[in-house]
């Protein structure tokens, strides 16, 4: 008889990304590796914060910044970038 635990694949690791980023979502992270960017500045910011790679600071003169998260340098650190 066969260990069952020998008959099922390996599990694969979750993955925090549902679908592809698009070449702008990307050059914003790039940017985001190098300093924080106001919130207003890039259109792609929503969606790159829904997907938890991105959060919103609050700076000591009050104003909001977005910074990558650590899912957000993940992504930076599988592309070779940081």
């Amino acid at each position: 008889m066969t260990d069952p635990n020998e008959l099922t694949p390996p599990r694969k690791a979750r993955t925090m990304l549902r679908r592809i980023l698009s070449h702008h979502e990307l050059a914003t992270l790039l940017l985001l590796l190098h300093s924080p960017i106001d919130v207003s500045a890039k259109p792609e910011i929503p969606m790159l914060q829904e997907a938890g790679l991105v959060e919103s600071v609050t700076l000591e003169s009050g104003a909001s910044r977005f910074q990558l998260t650590e899912d957000g340098n993940a992504v930076l650190r599988g592309l070779g970038v940081s």
